[in-house]
């Protein structure tokens, strides 16, 4: 501290200032001196003055590297002291440039005399003043480790912290909270470490969990797991098809190095991560693996069974299928076939059993015409009514240039009312005959109700011979 006076001014005052070394009454305490505060949060710098009786506090500030601290300039910081004793200064959002040491230093004034009055200034600074140091939460490991390796990760700050010298620290894997974590004081232990511990770690201290450290990658090095094979494509394996055989593993670094293996062969049959088989033979059949390596270690895989079936058994399949579909089919066609022919036949049954049973019920029996050398005539009674017709029946031969019938026999087919039916003509004895014969048509006149005569006349002609009954 230096003391330092003014001039005075007679008659009305004088004005002097002093700096106050610390003696008669003049302190400054700082509680404490010195600070370790966490980045980003708040600290009190706690403060409180003592003067003379007398004097009057009239300016107060604090300063630190040589600079006066102005909190209407920065609104982080901020005053929170008096004029009396206080001169607690506050400061948020700590930043490491915070790191400094800070002093409080206060003005009063004092009025002397009675007629002569003088008005005296001083001002005193607390130094040394309080030293604060701003620190970081670190996470510290050794980033690529092996796995079945110890391994420890601490965390740490710069200096200890003054609110809190032996604080809990909080550790977290990818943000998440660890669980059942082995922890002494700012360690974390992962003995022995496995694949499963690789990840981002951070460490807080309990009561600024939300002011965590920066993350810390652990990268945990090991052998290939899980190896498997993988057979594309799946199903049934025919002898001439194609197979391919893929190998797959989980490791870090990657695999550098796949060899496939067949068993009970000791030489390695291919190299690479798939191993293609063209134009398979049942000669392949069996159990293949591989075995996965890289600068850790190796595993192998579990046995894939490859098992090729016989072309020829695929064809014989086909073709028993194929026949068993074409006997399905005659077997269908016959049945539908023998029930048409029975459908037929019945039809067939039924329309010669009419036939018997309408011929019976008519008046006379078929009629016959014999037809010889001679013309016969039969005296017919009068024309009935058409309405008492039964049948009428008309035959209409005609033959060119063929053998002379002697006689031709007409027969009445199924009886219908007003039913046409032609009959058919043959010759009895063949006879050479030069001329045309031409035969007409043969009328049939029946009676329902009264049994009429029937005139028939059968003319025959020697030249062109034609007929008409």
């Amino acid at each position: 501290m230096a003391l330092r006076t003014a001039g005075s001014v007679l008659m009305v005052f004088i004005w002097s200032e002093t700096v106050v070394l610390g003696q008669n009454g003049w302190r400054v305490t700082y509680n404490p001196q010195i600070i370790c505060a966490l980045k980003r949060s708040t600290v009190d710098l706690s403060c409180s003055y003592t003067y003379p009786r007398g004097h009057t506090v009239t300016g107060t500030s604090w300063f630190y590297r040589w600079s006066v601290v102005k909190p209407q300039n920065d609104d982080r910081v901020e005053y929170y002291g008096d004029r009396v004793n206080d001169c607690t200064l506050r400061i948020t959002d700590l930043r490491e440039s915070d790191s400094a040491e800070y002093g409080f230093t206060f003005r009063t004034q004092i009025i002397q005399g009675h007629v002569f009055q003088s008005v005296r200034s001083e001002s005193y600074s607390g130094s040394p003043g309080v030293r604060l140091s701003v620190t970081g939460l670190e996470a510290k490991c050794q980033t690529i480790v092996t796995e079945g390796q110890p391994v420890t990760l601490t965390c740490s700050t710069t200096c200890t912290l003054t609110d809190n010298p032996n604080p809990t620290y909080i550790w977290k894997k990818n943000r998440q909270h660890l669980t059942n974590p082995k922890t002494k004081s700012n360690y974390l232990y992962l003995d022995p470490v496995s694949s499963e511990d690789t990840g981002r770690y951070s460490c807080a201290v309990n009561g600024h969990e939300n002011l965590p450290s920066a993350e810390e990658t652990l990268t945990v090095r090991y052998g290939p797991k899980r190896v498997s094979v993988s057979v594309s494509p799946s199903g049934k394996i025919v002898e001439g098809s194609s197979v391919t055989l893929t190998c797959s593993s989980d490791a870090n670094p990657p695999v550098d190095k796949y060899t496939w293996y067949k068993k009970n062969v000791t030489s390695p049959k291919a190299s690479g991560q798939s191993y293609s088989i063209t134009n398979i033979s049942s000669e392949d059949s069996g159990e293949y693996y591989c075995e996965a390596e890289n600068t850790i270690g190796a595993q192998i895989s579990t046995p894939q069974l490859i098992i090729v079936a016989e072309k020829q058994a695929s064809v014989k399949n086909a073709s028993i299928g194929i026949i068993v579909v074409v006997l399905v089919l005659i077997l269908f066609l016959s049945v539908l076939m023998w029930f048409r022919k029975k459908a037929s036949k019945s039809t067939s049954d039924t329309r010669d059993r009419r036939d018997t049973v309408d011929n019976g019920q008519q008046d006379s029996s078929p009629v016959y015409d014999n037809i010889s050398g001679m013309a016969i005539t039969h005296t017919a009674a009068p024309t009935v009514d058409t309405d008492n017709q039964d049948n009428v029946q008309y035959a209409s031969i005609q033959h060119r240039n063929q053998e002379v019938p002697e006689y031709s026999t007409a027969q009445p087919s199924q009886p219908q009312k007003q039913e046409e039916e032609y009959s058919t003509a043959q010759p009895s004895q063949p006879q050479k005959q030069e001329e045309d014969v031409q035969y007409a048509a043969v009328k049939f006149n029946h009676t329902s109700a009264v049994d009429m005569p029937v005139e028939t006349t059968v003319v025959q002609y020697t030249g062109n011979t034609r007929f008409r009954v």
